[in-house]
């Protein structure tokens, strides 16, 4: 599923291809996604200008001059700029329309991402309960350890949870506890005032670099342009299960929590 710096890389992608551009309608092959595609889009979109384009975790959120929509990119979904006699593969199931001919084409061969319209996008309900962007300056180590306080939760569960902190998936959190040292079964309680200072440091690090990268390209995820991105070759735990660390030598162990694959190594992270 896309993550944080991968939703991040397709709106920096994207921003300066659509900002300020005006939409001639929308078509839609399939309508059935994780929720269905409103209906009469082509109308709820046509002559409308897209003013803005940010991120809220891992959801994008098109702003335009009236109304707006949110798009999440599930499991496998992708956002393309396409010219508009680019021909529609099978899982192209939805094509936004610009004036001048391209167009923004939303892939998902999974069907369970989303476009859900909204008169006020910023305050759609999937938003609402979302936690602190880990990108911003309120995410800091007195934010983290006010948060871990008395709280028998694993770090690594802790770090996931997007009502607390939004947008830290799983391959990030074993990066960034690799990082900063922590084992992911730690106890979030546990962690000292200095330690939650490394992890939010290494969490803000991890995310600005996966994002310098391009994201990671596990499966399917391109960017806007259709570019692939690389920052699996960073990798230092994430599904290296076995292979020697990179630091250490010590052969990276493979636990689940949450029904999450939790990579770290036993000797680097000791606590």
């Amino acid at each position: 599923m896309p993550e944080l710096p991968e939703v991040e890389t397709v709106r920096r992608g994207l921003a300066p291809h659509l900002l300020q551009r005006r939409l001639t309608g929308a078509r839609v092959r399939e309508s059935r996604l994780r929720w269905p595609v409103p209906a009469g889009l082509d109308a709820l979109l046509a002559g409308r200008t897209i003013e803005g384009l940010d991120r809220r975790g891992k959801y994008l959120i098109f702003h335009l001059d009236r109304g707006g929509f949110i798009c999440h990119l599930g499991m496998s979904g992708s956002l393309r700029l396409c010219s508009g006699d680019t021909p529609a593969d099978r899982h192209d199931h939805l094509d936004l329309l610009l004036e001048g001919g391209t167009l923004l084409r939303y892939r998902d061969p999974r069907r369970f991402g989303a476009l859900l319209w909204s008169d006020t996008p910023e305050h759609h309900p999937l938003l609402a309960g979302l936690g602190v962007e880990p990108l911003e300056t309120a995410f800091d180590g007195a934010f983290l350890h006010d948060l871990c306080r008395g709280r028998n939760l694993a770090i690594k569960l802790l770090l996931m949870d997007a009502h607390r902190v939004v947008g830290i998936g799983n391959i990030y959190a074993n990066e960034a506890l690799f990082q900063a040292g922590i084992s992911p079964r730690q106890a979030a309680g546990r962690l000292s005032r200095p330690r939650c200072d490394i992890l939010a440091a290494a969490v803000q690090d991890t995310l600005t670099r996966a994002i310098a990268a391009g994201g990671s390209t596990l499966r399917d995820f391109v960017d806007g342009q259709g570019n692939p991105g690389y920052f699996q070759q960073q990798y230092f735990v994430y599904a290296r299960a076995g292979e020697p660390c990179r630091r250490c030598a010590t052969p990276i162990r493979l636990v689940r929590q949450g029904g999450r694959a939790s990579y770290f190594c036993p000797n680097c992270q000791k606590r």
